[in-house]
């Protein structure tokens, strides 16, 4: 294979538009749907390597915008690239910086040439341009690296919306201009907040740049999921259909399964492992929040039909009782569980997308699990 990024549209379930794929990176193979955990300070919170790798991630992220302002990008550039680094051989994405640094508001000042903002660490002056966060991208050595975009607030009016899509093309142009190591990717993000014509005169006009794949921006940021889907339906039909649909910052399982069912490859969030440090762990019987007094003599697994590590060695009862302790076991046990259960829905649903019965699979999640419960 010549081209180091390939990917291989292998089957769509033919009774919804899900999709079966597989996307060759110079770190290895991403199976696809998958689901993505979030290492944004080059490291998935309380869990190791390895231990991810026993849950069955393939891929992580890291956040730019972060890791620029600590420890920097040159540090880990000395270092051979972030995948030396934090001592992961598999892919890794990189998102921008843009929507950290959108997320600023009031600490930041957006001109055509970039942002200026402050730093959320120490109050310095930061700038972040689309050729400055390519270059940070490149300098850390990430398989996927995304483009610098304008990322709408919810709600939005639609003249900010309009303006903010436009110069996320623009801003794409000069990514790809600034772009010089062939051995990374470069996804264009398509954003036009909750309106329709926007999302779809944005994706028709990146389908010509003819990238490796494409992020959709913008959504889960407050919206009703309803909106959520809605959007993804309208712009579907004019995404790629031979290139990778990278869903940012969406992590529930109900929120995976309806992105899945729309045509979305690509999935990352950290609602997981956040939730899972407050107590909260995802089960085949729903949501349930293992810190609860009602689990203080509850000495079955946190979820019977799990064989993650957690669910193999220990009890509710038990877990409780470490965050009633504070001992830092019980963030990584759920941590753990969390990844696991997910990147185990995520195969179940890539089985299932083989064999045309999504469907019948959803039906059967959702009448276990309930749509809401997350």
């Amino acid at each position: 294979m010549n081209n180091p990024f390939e990917f291989e549209l292998l089957h769509v379930d033919k009774h919804t538009g899900a999709r079966r794929g597989r996307l060759h990176t110079p770190h290895g193979v991403i199976e696809t749907p998958i689901f993505m955990p979030v290492g944004t300070q080059a490291s998935v919170k309380t869990m190791s390597p390895d231990e991810l790798k026993d849950c069955g991630a393939q891929i992580i992220l890291s956040n730019t915008y972060h890791l620029h302002l600590r420890p920097g990008e040159q540090l880990i550039q000395k270092a051979g690239g972030l995948h030396k680094f934090m001592n992961w051989d598999r892919p890794i994405l990189t998102d921008s910086g843009g929507f950290q640094v959108f997320s600023l508001a009031s600490l930041r000042k957006l001109e055509e040439y970039g942002v200026e903002f402050r730093s959320h660490l120490d109050g310095s002056r930061q700038f972040i341009s689309p050729e400055i966060s390519v270059g940070i991208q490149q300098a850390l050595g990430s398989d996927i690296m995304m483009q610098f975009d304008e990322c709408s607030p919810y709600p939005c009016d639609y003249d900010r919306a309009k303006n903010a899509m436009h110069r996320t093309l623009r801003w794409l142009e000069r990514c790809m201009k600034a772009k010089t190591n062939d051995h990374q990717a470069l996804f264009g993000i398509v954003q036009g907040a909750f309106y329709g014509d926007l999302r779809i005169e944005c994706a028709k006009e990146m389908a010509r740049l003819d990238l490796p794949g494409f992020g959709i921006g913008g959504l889960s940021v407050g919206e009703p999921k309803e909106i959520m889907y809605d959007m993804l339906e309208q712009m579907m039909p004019y995404m790629p259909e031979k290139k990778p649909r990278y869903l940012m910052g969406v992590g529930s399982p109900d929120c995976l399964i309806e992105g899945v069912l729309r045509g979305v490859d690509m999935f990352d969030c950290v609602l997981a492992t956040r939730v899972a440090r407050n107590g909260t762990v995802f089960t085949h019987d729903g949501r349930l929040v293992v810190r609860n007094a009602k689990y203080a003599e509850d000495f079955t697994p946190l979820d019977p039909d799990c064989d993650c590590y957690a669910c193999r060695n220990f009890t509710r009862g038990y877990i409780r009782h470490l965050f009633k302790a504070g001992e830092i076991l019980a963030l990584r046990l759920n941590s753990i569980h969390n990844i696991y259960f997910l990147t185990h829905m995520m195969s179940e649903m890539r089985q299932a997308i083989e064999n045309d019965a999504l469907l019948d699979w959803t039906n059967e999640f959702y009448a276990r699990h309930g749509r809401g419960n997350w």
